[in-house]
């Protein structure tokens, strides 16, 4: 961890990012965690399930509305920071693109919901969990990132998200709360979004400049291949719980969620740094490919290092950590944090491969393949095993999905002779 400071601090720019970034985990991550204990206990694991299986179908829309952004444009956007036409081009293209995309995903959902019992039974419930995703589309994370200016978004969802915890525990009191539940989770999100948008256009005194066709065109295919990549990498993680919920009943789904959650709070220590450094390690390529070979290097033995220390963690003592934050009706969720125990370090190295190296190499069809067949294994392996052993083949699944993914990667660095290894 020291050697991971060092890194950082030797640039102040990426050590503002990191930092922000990683108290941003606190809110996207740690909160959640603040209300785990006391949600699985008063919704029980039924309506905790219906809430992670409607999110599940939402996150759908939301891969759809971001459509890569969150990578492409970020990525554009800090290459040419220093041209604020340039970046109100960018700004503008990304935004109008994303509106665009929503009120297609809004006439997708109504057509699902309206076309599916499992859906329309509950539709009110559903809707209110889609109106959500509009905050999300209209939040310019990519815009903050590609600036590196994170610590304004740090603040806009600190508070709000603070405010959040506090209402849930005041409001939620029983099992049917869900709805207010879902009401309030969407209030959050628009909030941020619109807070983010707003304050993001005064801060960097933006122009709306109406796009054309061209610079519409333009943004679509530069974001094309990591669209694709983001459909077949959600079909291998947040469709676990989708796929789980259309065999198990809700209580089920609710055990492999808790645990799933408990996973990516620990696996968020190392996720802001994955975050934080994508805009700089693309900004030191265009400098020195031998600074970004270096510095990679550095990461790969941080992620090892760390990686390997959490996910040691989480299979040791998956069964106090279950008992302590979940309690006794979450006893199956304990097999299921053992089994998933090694995504944080499967994933850290992933992540240090594709995304920190590949992408900013411009092998983003190559990553798009991985991922596609990634997809593929993932489905099959699910709608074989996940029928019969539920949680536990759902667990499986993922867990040999992303060693593929990992190995993938490495495969290909090596055989190209990207000398971060």
């Amino acid at each position: 961890m020291k050697r991971l400071l060092k890194i950082i601090s030797s640039n102040k720019v990426l050590f503002q990012n990191f930092t922000s970034l990683s108290l941003l985990q606190l809110a996207n991550y740690i909160f959640p965690i603040i209300t785990l204990p006391y949600l699985v206990r008063v919704l029980g694991p039924e309506k905790y399930g219906l809430i992670n299986f409607a999110s599940a179908f939402t996150a759908y829309f939301t891969i759809i509305t971001d459509y890569g952004f969150n990578l492409s444009a970020t990525k554009e956007i800090s290459v040419n920071r220093n041209n604020k036409e340039k970046v109100s081009e960018i700004f503008s293209s990304v935004l109008t693109i994303k509106i665009l995309l929503f009120f297609l995903s809004s006439v997708i959902f109504y057509l699902i919901v309206g076309m599916f019992a499992i859906f329309s039974n509950d539709s009110g419930f559903y809707t209110i969990m889609f109106i959500g995703v509009l905050g999300i589309v209209i939040f310019p994370l990519w815009l903050y990132q590609g600036l590196e200016q994170m610590k304004y978004i740090l603040i806009i969802n600190v508070v709000i998200r603070s405010v959040t915890v506090v209402i849930i525990f005041l409001a939620v009191k029983v099992q049917n709360d869900y709805l207010l539940l879902a009401v309030l989770y969407t209030i959050a999100q628009i909030l941020i979004g619109a807070t983010g948008l707003i304050f993001g256009i005064r801060r960097f005194k933006l122009k709306y400049l109406f796009p054309s066709k061209v610079q519409l065109l333009d943004q679509l295919k530069k974001g094309w291949d990591l669209f694709l990549s983001s459909i077949w990498i959600n079909l291998y993680t947040t469709s676990n719980v989708f796929i789980l919920g259309l065999f198990a009943p809700n209580n089920v789904v609710g055990y492999y969620a808790a645990a799933d959650k408990i996973r990516i709070a620990f696996q968020g220590i190392l996720s802001s740094m994955s975050q934080s450094v994508f805009p700089y390690v693309n900004k030191i390529l265009s400098e020195s490919y031998e600074k970004f070979i270096n510095f990679n290097k550095k990461l790969l033995s941080i992620a090892v290092i760390v990686g390997l220390f959490i996910s040691l963690s989480l299979f040791l003592f998956a069964k106090p950590i279950v008992n302590i934050v979940l309690g006794n009706e979450y006893l199956p969720s304990i097999i299921v944090l053992r089994i998933i125990a090694w995504l944080p370090l499967i994933i850290f190295l992933s992540n240090i491969f594709g995304i920190q190296t590949m992408l900013p190499l411009n092998y983003q069809k190559r990553f798009s393949q991985i991922v596609f067949f990634a997809a593929v294994i993932n489905l099959i392996i699910s709608f074989l095993i996940v029928p019969y052993y539920f949680e536990i083949g759902t667990s499986i699944s993922m867990l040999i999905t992303e060693i593929f993914v990992t190995f993938s990667f490495f495969v290909f660095i090596k055989k190209n002779k990207i000398q971060i290894i």
